[in-house]
């Protein structure tokens, strides 16, 4: 795995495929810090670029579509348009050497982004896609599973003392107060979900996994009509 932006030109392999992580700069709750969604989409990257040859990792995309949690300090959101227009921008760009592209996503908010940016580019014959840092059955946002990740990768980070669950009413029961009022109105500590039992040990867990489906789905490359890298 070779870093990009520790990279000559010349060290660049022929057509290769270019690992970029998009996350977001936005609140996690008392105990995780702002950049919780890129630092565990560059963490995935990285694991999974280590395991392929010829791969790059890119610097991360570190701003995202936040707009639901703009309600808290420190959340800073391009919002979708700007985020689809920014991918596709720098799709086209990185496309005249590289053969492939993948985003690697760290935030669900920049789904729609995403859907929009992606296909558009494949349309225009670029090897792109998109793959979710996603865990089944996680918690929604800044509990057990983002926390045992940061724990894992950034534990100096983490203020386990001030770490208290949020919101713990299925998402699904929650998006339609969450669409039309933000993140705080339903969650006053921006947490949803709870962060109580997250370990060390679990993040390392689930970042292995992640980072294995990562690069299973490289192998596979199969890519769905959203952009999406199946895996």
């Amino acid at each position: 795995m070779t870093s990009l932006a520790g990279a000559t030109w010349p060290d660049l392999p022929e057509r290769p495929l270019l690992l970029v992580p998009l996350g977001a700069v936005e609140q996690h709750g008392h105990h995780l810090p702002l950049a919780t969604d890129t630092t565990v989409a560059c963490a995935v990257a990285e694991a999974a670029a280590g395991a392929l040859d010829g791969a790059l990792l890119a610097p991360a995309l570190a701003y995202g579509a936040s707009g639901e949690h703009e309600g808290f300090p420190g959340t800073i959101s391009l919002g979708t348009e700007a985020l689809a227009g920014l991918l596709v921008e720098y799709g086209r760009s990185a496309c005249r050497w590289a053969g492939r592209l993948l985003l690697v996503n760290g935030h669900g908010g920049n789904l729609d982004a995403l859907r929009t940016a992606v296909p558009l580019l494949r349309s225009e014959g670029r090897d792109v896609a998109w793959f979710p840092c996603g865990v089944a059955g996680a918690d929604a946002h800044a509990g057990r599973t983002e926390t045992s990740l940061m724990l894992h990768v950034e534990p100096a980070r983490v203020r386990t003392d001030r770490a208290v669950a949020g919101e713990t009413t299925p998402i699904a029961e929650l998006l339609p107060r969450l669409r039309a009022e933000g993140v705080r109105a339903v969650s006053p500590t921006g947490v949803l979900g709870d962060p109580a039992g997250a370990s060390a040990e679990e993040g390392a867990r689930l970042l292995a996994g992640l980072a294995g489906r990562l690069t299973g789905a490289v192998a596979a490359w199969d890519v769905d009509d959203a952009g999406r890298l199946r895996g």
